[in-house]
């Protein structure tokens, strides 16, 4: 049976936390072991740069942290495409055919797109690139005729603009594009809240745990959490919703029974919060310390990292240019074939 594509990424703004963790690498790492599918995991550079256009270096810089952080978790180059954005020709050209399939008014109504408009505050200053970056990434989907897409439920009006485009275009030029699914995550873990609570862990916030980060800073991060304002007293009882605490306990804790006997005793009383912290300390640092290990023996050899980047992306460069003349082709735009 021919493997389903899949095809996911990130964009190189700074390392990957925990929340990408639990919302997408573990799930990526799963599906790369199970054989059944061909995935072609991206470093999207060229998409950060639609809001960081004046800090080039930051994306550089973090590109390779990235990368890194993949491999930490078990991404493996010789089962995954790993590549980067910027290096394949071929997406620049696709998204320039697709803006035509597209109209302003369309790409205003996405509710994704005016979401991240008001959190960065652009107003009207929007970037153009960052404006269309739906269909840049409805050009990073079919360059590669992906099947499926891993993304968070936020991700879900992208998808459905690049089912769209997929669509528009076939009807037009006949059936070249393949329209994707997408694959969201575990109810209750596609978004892990913030170290202060906030609905959504971020870099910008600085409310977040990063999967390099020593035994150490992992401890004071979990120190710091937020739990029950008015569980002053170790006697008190405390309310466990809305707690992150517990809330960690409750994605990283396999053993859901001693999770529910600390939240009976938190309810109950008796219970202090330094307590249920350390103990979260304990599960968090099981998680991450092989992963951190992974980790710090690829930093030993940045070079052999950069290589692995780029004989993923001469391969996705292989299928992406095939896509791109197949579309072509559908065209009539190969005139010197």
């Amino acid at each position: 049976m021919k493997k389903k594509v899949i095809l996911t990424g990130d964009r190189p703004t700074g390392k990957l936390h925990i929340g990408h963790y639990i919302g997408s690498l573990r799930e990526r790492v799963k599906m790369q072991e199970s054989g059944e599918y061909d995935p072609f995991i991206m470093i999207a550079d060229q998409q950060a740069l639609t809001d960081n256009a004046r800090d080039p270096e930051k994306i550089r810089r973090s590109l390779t942290e990235v990368a890194l952080d993949y491999l930490a978790v078990s991404l493996d180059p010789a089962k995954s495409t790993l590549f980067v954005q910027s290096q394949i020709p071929a997406l620049a050209e696709l998204n320039l055919y697709y803006l035509n399939l597209v109209t302003v008014s369309r790409l205003e109504r996405n509710p994704t797109v005016k979401a991240e408009i008001q959190q960065k505050n652009f107003n009207r200053s929007i970037p153009a690139g960052f404006f269309t970056y739906p269909v840049s990434q409805t050009a990073d989907i079919t360059a590669f005729k992906a099947n499926l897409v891993p993304v968070g439920d936020d991700q879900e009006p992208m998808l459905e603009q690049a089912r769209e485009i997929v669509r528009t275009f076939n009807s037009i030029y006949g059936e070249v594009l393949v329209e994707p699914e997408g694959v969201f995550p575990p109810k209750g873990q596609g978004r892990i809240p913030g170290l202060d609570g906030n609905a959504k862990m971020s870099k910008s916030l600085g409310n977040a745990i990063y999967l390099s980060d020593d035994e150490d800073t992992l401890k004071k991060k979990v120190m710091s959490m937020y739990t029950d304002p008015n569980h002053i007293h170790v006697e008190d009882p405390g309310q466990v919703e809305g707690n992150v605490v517990f809330t960690y306990l409750d994605i990283f804790d396999k053993d859901t029974a001693k999770v529910q006997e600390l939240k009976d005793h938190y309810r109950h009383g008796g219970l202090g919060d330094v307590k249920i912290k350390r103990y979260l300390m304990e599960v968090l640092n099981a998680e991450l310390a092989p992963i951190r290990q992974r980790r710090a023996e690829f930093a030993k050899d940045l070079p052999a990292v950069m290589d692995m980047l780029k004989a993923g992306s001469d391969r996705a460069n292989q299928v992406s240019a095939q896509t791109l003349d197949e579309v072509k082709d559908a065209m009539g735009l190969n005139y010197f074939k």
